[in-house]
């Protein structure tokens, strides 16, 4: 049986069960709270908030989250696993990959593809082999193998920092099997342009991605063409209700069910347990962004307006699971 990898070792995908496939534990600006330390405060005390919101999550009946922290948002495992440690009936499974909008992380500026013209020949780009060490060796000495990749693509387009990063990604997917999961911008359908790069450019399979917070567009015609195309839609950041509200986060998933697409939908809340990218006083006008929003607000409302078991089920079990485990699993 195919097996996912987890922060506490590979399961079996049939192990998963009821899964939030964008979710966050701690997303951190690391040199910051590394310079600024009382910016993060207490370490026992974050990582116990962390454990009784997460093993909350668990007794709701929701087996396993991915979280898609990665470079750019602070990714530490350490950290992880002894939160992981203390709430053994949730599966955390982590990512690899980079997160930028722009350029690549300074690092890498003078690195791989950046000398190609200085050097006259094409020479490989580190991040690959990054990203497959992190997914076939482990992460940072703790053995923790990554379980999805990830890459983004906002408002800014397809800068060549963005398309990159996307390649890179693509190419540590094809070395290993390993899904993505990718950051956009629906509103300015930026899942076209990675259709176009990773998809249609790179070769990766559009059944094995992800895009992200697809949920922020009320657009069915556009979201319905990616599905179309194979595409996982994450409809993930519910309690987020900035620029959208509530009800139309529901309302277009009910409407791509309506339309036959539940089993290209996965659900999420894009929440986190400590998150310093955003100022308290916004998070003050989202007192509803928590872990335990889907169930206790979304689900009800899904059912209430003709969405069934069923269409459910393919969204928070069965297409997270195909999604996860790949093509032996489908």
């Amino acid at each position: 049986m195919p097996q996912v990898q987890t922060v506490r070792g590979p399961v079996d995908g049939a192990a998963l069960g009821t899964t939030y496939m964008h979710e966050h534990v701690f997303v951190l600006t690391a040199d910051v709270q590394q310079n600024y330390p009382g910016e993060w405060g207490d370490e026992e005390a974050r990582i116990d908030d962390a454990v009784a919101k997460l093993a909350a999550l668990a007794a709701q009946g929701v087996s396993t989250i991915v979280d898609p922290t990665v470079i750019g948002l602070g990714r530490y495992l350490p950290r992880i696993v002894r939160v992981a440690e203390r709430v053994p009936q949730l599966n955390i499974v982590v990512a690899t990959g980079c997160y930028t909008y722009d350029s690549v992380p300074f690092f890498f500026h003078h690195r791989g593809p950046a000398l190609n013209a200085v050097l006259g020949t094409e020479v490989p780009d580190p991040m690959v082999d990054l990203f497959v060490a992190d997914i076939e060796e482990g992460i940072t000495g703790t053995g923790v193998r990554a379980g999805m990749l990830k890459c983004a693509i906002d408002a800014e387009g397809m800068t060549p920092g963005v398309e990159r990063v996307m390649r890179a990604v693509a190419a540590a997917h094809h070395r290993t099997g390993v899904p993505v999961t990718v950051h956009t911008h629906p509103g300015s359908r930026t899942g076209l342009e990675v259709q176009r790069v990773l998809c249609d450019e790179e070769g990766v399979d559009p059944r094995r991605v992800v895009l992200g917070h697809s949920g922020d567009s009320t657009d069915a015609d556009h979201l319905a063409t990616l599905a179309d195309a194979g595409f996982i839609l994450g409809m993930d950041r519910f309690g987020i209700n900035l620029g959208i509200t509530f009800e139309e986060r529901c309302d277009i998933v009910v409407e791509l069910c309506r339309r036959g697409f539940a089993g290209h939908l996965v659900l999420s809340q894009d929440a986190a347990c400590y998150i310093d990218w955003i100022d308290p006083n916004v998070l003050a006008f989202m007192p509803q962004w928590h872990y335990l929003h889907v169930h206790d607000d979304v689900l009800p409302y899904l059912r209430a307006h003709g969405v069934t078991e069923d269409q459910l089920d393919a969204m928070l079990v069965t297409t997270p699971r195909r999604v996860l485990e790949g093509p032996a699993g489908a």
